[in-house]
């Protein structure tokens, strides 16, 4: 074997065992480091108590430090005790029920600390007698305040001072993909919270009646048969919707819930409490969402807001500029995408309000200020309800707006409709009576003549008049 042959054979050896002990260098300080790091870690989170030597299972327990909560924690904290559970009894003539009663069973949210309970219109909708569960166990009777079918919310009040409330935010701001949590009572277990994202915005899926307002938070938290009129809220606790709807085919949850905004809510809310109904401003229009024949037809640069397919004569809408075939594209600063967001946003607003509308007509971007009316084209507050009260004697009423005050030089309210078949149907009265007196006391309002049919069984005579006939009519009827 020659020298040279010998030298690289020995370079080789040499080589291999320096990579060993490197090696083995390298695996000693780790496993230092990691025996280290174990102690360590079993010193800042275990704490050991000694057991008795006669104790047979162990010799220790360990007991895991406290640790800092994250902030889907600190919301729940915020929320769960404003999230009330609602039992809402039906009386039902011969059921076979106990007591005669039928159940709805939902939640509500108190909004003020006064006790203001904001829950869905269908789980009070029938009720004959609520009651309120706070998450303290205490219970009560709460009484409705009012009702809007169209947004599927109701107003309840409980006597009781210094609750706590949930404050509304601007749902405006919510976000596509935002963490958010639902607060509930499904199956009746109560202040149930879970946690979900939010999936999309101004979503309308037909859940609600013809005509109805659909503008829902969609969100994948989960939400099950009890959870309706409970809290949409984000990572700081505040509330940004209330729960209404779930997509399924078997009646529980499917990976779909939906909310009511806040910034809806918030204004049926506050109108229900002022009026006892909800005073809406309206444009005169009729409007659908801008897909891709509309766009191609008008020349749009996107496809995008909502396509005016009608102007009433006389409307706001006509008496402000707007004409058939403009495509609206924001209201006061706010995109609108689709009807669902038009119809939230003009939803926000009374009669007389002034809004300004951005929209494209001959492939120009213009601007126009427009003052709502309501549904009898005037800017008066007209209050239309249909109560429980109202229903089961089959009528609907409103208050008289400001031309028909000066025409007939009167207060009153008005019948607008009779259902057929129905209690006051039988007494003859016709659609247009206005009512002047009940039972010999003068009524001017909606909200008076309710607070009185609420007051008063037995013997009832309504006193008013037509305005295309002469003379005053007495109806009588029993309640």
């Amino acid at each position: 074997m020659s020298v040279k042959s010998i030298q690289k054979k020995a370079f080789y050896f040499t080589m291999m065992i320096c990579v060993m002990v490197v090696g083995l260098l390298v695996y000693h300080q780790w496993l230092t480091d990691h025996i280290l790091d174990r102690i360590e870690h079993e010193r800042s989170t275990v704490n050991y108590f000694q057991m008795a030597d006669t104790d047979p299972i162990s010799k220790r327990i360990h007991r895991i430090s406290d640790h800092t909560p994250n902030h889907f924690v600190k919301a729940a904290e915020r929320s769960t005790s404003s999230v009330v559970y609602i039992i809402a009894y039906e009386k039902v003539e011969g059921s076979f029920f106990s007591e005669g009663f039928t159940r709805e069973k939902g939640s509500g949210v108190i909004i003020s600390e006064d006790g203001y309970i904001v829950t869905n219109y269908h789980v009070v909708k029938d009720a004959d007698f609520i009651e309120i569960t706070l998450e303290d166990k205490r219970e009560f009777v709460a009484e409705v305040i009012g009702t809007d079918e169209s947004t599927d919310l109701a107003l309840l009040k409980i006597e009781a001072k210094q609750l706590p409330s949930l404050v509304f935010a601007n749902s405006d701001s919510l976000q596509v993909g935002e963490w958010i949590l639902a607060i509930g009572n499904p199956f009746g277990l109560k202040s149930t919270v879970t946690a979900g994202i939010v999936s999309a915005k101004a979503r309308s899926i037909d859940a609600l009646s013809k005509n109805d307002i659909e503008s829902f938070i969609q969100t994948d938290a989960v939400i099950n048969p009890g959870s309706s009129g409970g809290a949409l809220v984000n990572t700081d606790g505040l509330l940004m919707g209330i729960f209404t709807a779930i997509i399924s085919s078997n009646g529980n949850y499917e990976g779909l819930s939906f909310a009511i905004p806040s910034n809806l809510a918030r204004k049926v809310i506050i109108d229900l409490k002022e009026f006892g109904s909800v005073q809406r401003g309206k444009l005169g229009i009729s409007v659908t969402d801008v897909n891709a024949d509309i766009a191609k037809k008008l020349k749009l640069n996107q496809i995008t807001g909502v396509h005016v397919s009608t102007v009433n004569l006389n409307s706001a809408a006509a008496e402000g500029g707007l004409k058939k075939n403009d495509v609206i594209i924001a209201i006061d600063g706010i995109d609108i995408k689709n009807s669902s967001s038009f119809y939230e946003v003009i939803n926000q607003y009374r009669p007389g309000d002034k809004l300004t509308l951005q929209f494209i007509r001959k492939n120009q971007i213009s601007e126009q200020s427009i003052t709502l009316r309501n549904h009898l084209n005037t800017t008066d507050y007209i209050s239309v309800r249909s109560d429980k009260e109202l229903r089961e004697l089959g009528i609907e009423i409103r208050d008289l707006n400001s031309i028909e005050k000066a025409r007939i030089n009167s207060e009153g309210i008005m019948i607008i409709s009779i259902s057929k078949g129905s209690v006051i149907a039988n007494t003859n009265m016709e659609p247009g009576f206005i009512v002047e007196y009940f039972n010999d006391q003068k009524v001017n309002t909606t909200q008076e003549f309710i607070k009185l049919l609420k007051e008063t069984t037995g013997s009832i005579k309504l006193m008013g008049f037509y305005e295309r006939y002469p003379g005053r009519y007495p109806y009588t009827f029993e309640r």
